[in-house]
């Protein structure tokens, strides 16, 4: 899939760990890591914003797309 999850990247620049991120948007560790893997086939709007706020990012800063994968 050339959509690439890159929630990781941003949450080792914030030194953030899977288990906190999940606590503070209220998802479970196993949906984040879902998410993390790029396994998930859909990511709500409202998961995206609290992941947004909590990271203080920008959605592009999570997903990019590589046309080349």
């Amino acid at each position: 899939m050339p959509i690439v999850i890159n929630l990781d990247v941003m949450m080792a620049k914030r030194k953030m760990s899977s288990q906190e991120l999940a606590e503070k948007i209220g998802i479970t560790q196993a949906n984040l890591s879902i998410l993390k893997t790029g396994k998930a086939k859909a990511v709500r709007f409202s998961t995206l914003e609290a992941i947004c706020e909590v990271l203080d990012c920008q959605p592009g800063d999570i997903l990019e797309f590589r046309k080349d994968l």
